[in-house]
């Protein structure tokens, strides 16, 4: 018996990273997973790896009309609601002070971390009322709990706050039908993200981590696991800190 056994589950930006990890153990876990990205080549691989239990669906989570699309399909293809939606799907955004940022690059990096995961409950939630309950997890960041010092830019720190508080409002207002709702704030993860704003190895980040060193994707997805199966049943509403003791100090 898997600890998602009968779930129906969404995720984001699972085509590389935290997101593909995150697919991979819930199939481990006997979920159905709808691995959603826009890099479809990728996306299709991993899905024809997992076999039946993955649909890859191309996705633009900064539209809602495409959400809207995305859980059609889901519930069409599987044959029963979404019970799980990991909002996982964000970039970084340029390294840029907040008077020199530019415009469209902020509308881009809130639409990306902030917008998706309310166009994501939005359409989510209804499917898990059907299915008399479920759980959703959103990824925010360690600069949705502090503006960490090398944090890339405001839109960056101001989307994973946001993140945030939308999981506190919504885990309200939704306990009721029995759909919890967290998020989670990784740390410095090995992602392919992480390597694009560093160097190879991190450039020396392990060093201010206590634990020293980065964590692997998987870790992540071992707490998103948590949150999502009925381990947590009695948790919500709350942000779940994983990032080896780095927001201690």
């Amino acid at each position: 018996m898997g600890k998602l056994d009968g779930k129906v589950a969404i995720i984001t930006g699972a085509a590389q990273g935290m997101g593909e990890a995150h697919v991979r153990r819930f199939v481990t876990e006997g979920a159905k997973v709808a691995l959603t990205d826009l890099n479809e080549e990728r996306g299709q691989q991993i899905a024809n790896e997992l076999g039946d239990q993955v649909l890859f669906v191309k996705h633009d989570v900064t539209s809602l009309a495409d959400w809207k699309r995305v859980v059609s399909e889901v519930e069409e293809h599987f044959g029963a609601p979404v019970t799980v939606l990991v909002n996982n799907a964000g970039i970084i955004g340029p390294v840029v002070p907040t008077v020199d940022f530019d415009e469209d690059d902020y509308l881009k990096v809130v639409a990306v971390n902030q917008h998706s995961q309310f166009y994501g409950m939005k359409t989510v939630i209804p499917s898990m009322q059907k299915a008399g309950g479920g759980t959703v997890v959103n990824i925010s960041s360690t600069a949705g709990m502090v503006s960490i010092v090398g944090a890339p830019n405001l839109a960056y720190v101001g989307s994973k706050f946001a993140s945030r508080g939308m999981t506190k409002h919504v885990a309200i207002q939704y306990g009721p039908d029995n759909i919890r709702v967290n998020s989670v704030h990784p740390g410095y993860i090995k992602t392919p993200m992480m390597a694009a704003a560093t160097d190879e190895d991190g450039g020396g980040i392990a060093d201010v981590v206590p634990i020293r060193r980065m964590a692997e994707p998987d870790e992540v997805s071992k707490l998103v696991l948590f949150l999502a199966s009925e381990d947590s049943s009695y948790i919500s509403g709350m942000e779940h800190v994983i990032d080896g003791g780095l927001t201690a100090s």
